[in-house]
């Protein structure tokens, strides 16, 4: 399940880094880069030698990731032993980072036995959930008491999580292909948003077994089609969304019970 969807954002940013983001040329990467900002925390809770569980992996469209810190990062600086991934998507089996690879059914009980991982790692995944308490049980399962779940996933309420709402799959595919032009429709997927606001998380992942350090941000526009206009509008837009209504949920939660 897992993609990329700033890719098409680094390949702008490359024409257009020296007047917008001149910092782009210190790292190959701009100072509101969703996938650095994520994954630097992954990194910063991920104990060495940890047993990592990729829920939602797909094929690794994120390890194309362009800039030195970026690569580094998204293979989470190499500090596990283990990396093992599962995915609804037979492709997954293709992911050159995984020690492990399984498919599974939705909404069936993952193929581990209880407090098996250190760390859950879920990359643009849980938008797709249709049963947000039983994928929080599961989830709850797996890990080992003082593990944590990360994942990254549209805040409900951003412009393009209500796009994708009001239009048909085949229209929003259409529209995909004028933003996003270089994104594959393999990694397009039944979205249901139900575990996507800060409200839906508190009460999956609540206090009684949790600490939740949940928050939003604004990273940058990737839905832009390269067009420099309507990157600016949605720069400024995201600029003037309040903090709560970030574009992006960054859900980092760890078990306590």
């Amino acid at each position: 399940m897992t993609h990329s969807v700033e890719d098409t954002l680094l390949e702008f940013q490359n024409d257009v880094a020296s007047k917008y983001h001149p910092e782009f040329v210190a790292g190959g990467y701009a100072q509101d880069d969703g996938t650095v900002e994520f994954y630097q925390r992954v990194v910063a809770v991920l104990p060495e030698g940890a047993t990592v569980l990729d829920l939602g992996a797909g094929r690794g469209a994120q390890f194309d990731s362009n800039g030195p810190w970026r690569h580094w990062l998204v293979r989470l600086g190499k500090k596990y032993a283990r990396r093992v991934g599962v995915d609804v998507d037979p492709a997954v089996k293709t992911n050159p980072e995984l020690d492990q690879a399984e498919i599974v059914e939705p909404g069936k009980p993952l193929p581990f036995a209880d407090q098996t991982f250190d760390l859950i790692l879920c990359d643009w995944v849980v938008e797709h959930i249709e049963d947000p308490q039983s994928f929080a049980e599961e989830v709850r399962r797996v890990l080992k008491v003082g593990g944590w779940f990360c994942a990254r996933t549209p805040n409900r309420w951003s412009y393009f999580s209500i796009g994708a709402r009001i239009l048909s799959g085949a229209m929003e595919m259409k529209v995909l292909r004028l933003l996003q032009p270089k994104r594959r429709e393999a990694d397009v997927f039944p979205k249901f948003y139900r575990l996507n606001t800060l409200r839906d998380v508190r009460e999956r992942f609540a206090a009684d077994q949790w600490t939740n350090a949940t928050y939003t941000s604004n990273p940058g526009a990737v839905y832009h089609g390269n067009n420099v206009l309507l990157y600016r509008l949605l720069t400024l837009f995201q600029k003037l969304t309040p903090p709560s209504l970030g574009t992006v949920i960054l859900i980092f939660a760890r078990r306590t019970a």
